[in-house]
């Protein structure tokens, strides 16, 4: 069955900002929540096809979204300047109104040990995947509360949880973003208990191995593991799910992806493409 949108769906007339959103993950969610009808500001620094090395850009999702009947916006953003991240909630205001769904998706990944790791690239880490997505988060909560619910969803990562006895792989320097990651799903479960009663739900989801010109370029993936990875569908459904819920009944968890899809017997769809 051919993807489509619907512009009456479970979403219609809310409004979604997804960053990260000119590839991967991010492009698969911000096609499906615009399936349901949500009108999506899709956020990243690629604009345009060609910008950077890996495949994808905004005008690409965008585009997509459109040609399907989907109400889509794109918002270059670079999440590690602060003048940038107040831009695209400002601008998403304007365009659509304030945003009552935040997908905390945008990444820059560096794999150096601990003992090795650049400064410069440290903090550009911590920038983009701890403090944009908390920045972003606090942001948006007015307009939230004004609209009488919002979601709020970080995508973070297996990278996550305490590396086990016997260290396979240990040496691929993968520290800096397993502690981004553990850091936000702490948050995640935290705003949750603080926005409780505001009718927010702020949840985390884990992808597992997703592969995307990300994954690819790192070497995280290839044809051996090819058993063990998840499609980028399942990663966005998940997110549909989690939008088209009701903020208190599901709020304050982190989930592996697996996990979550058997427990509400989700099954991937689809995309517009």
């Amino acid at each position: 069955m051919t993807a489509v949108v619907n512009p009456e769906g479970a979403l219609a007339g809310r409004v979604a900002v997804v960053t990260g959103a000119s590839r991967g993950i991010g492009a698969a969610i911000a096609a499906r929540l615009a399936m349901e009808g949500a009108k999506v500001v899709a956020s990243a620094r690629t604009l345009e096809a060609g910008e950077h090395k890996l495949a994808g850009s905004l005008s690409e999702t965008v585009a997509r979204i459109r040609e399907a009947g989907g109400e889509a916006h794109a918002v270059r953003c670079d999440l590690a300047l602060p003048e940038d991240r107040e831009s695209l909630l400002k601008q998403t205001v304007e365009r659509y109104g304030p945003a009552d769904i935040l997908v905390n998706n945008a990444a820059v990944t560096y794999y150096f040990p601990v003992t090795d790791f650049p400064e410069k690239r440290y903090r550009l880490m911590m920038e983009v995947q701890v403090r944009a997505p908390f920045e972003l988060s606090a942001a948006v909560v007015p307009g939230m509360i004004e609209a009488g619910k919002g979601h709020i969803i970080y995508i973070s990562s297996g990278a996550a949880r305490h590396p086990q006895k016997p260290y396979r792989g240990a040496g691929r320097g993968g520290t800096v973003y397993g502690m981004a990651k553990a850091a936000m799903e702490r948050f995640s479960t935290g705003m949750a208990s603080e926005v409780y009663d505001k009718n927010i739900a702020v949840n985390a989801i884990s992808p597992g191995l997703v592969r995307t010109p990300g994954t690819e370029l790192h070497g995280l993936v290839n044809d051996r593991n090819e058993a063990f990875q998840t499609p980028v569908e399942s990663i966005a459904e998940a997110v549909r799910f989690i939008a088209t819920s009701e903020p208190k009944e599901i709020t304050g968890r982190v989930d592996s992806i697996g996990s979550f899809m058997k427990e509400f017997e989700l099954k991937p769809v689809d995309l517009i493409a």
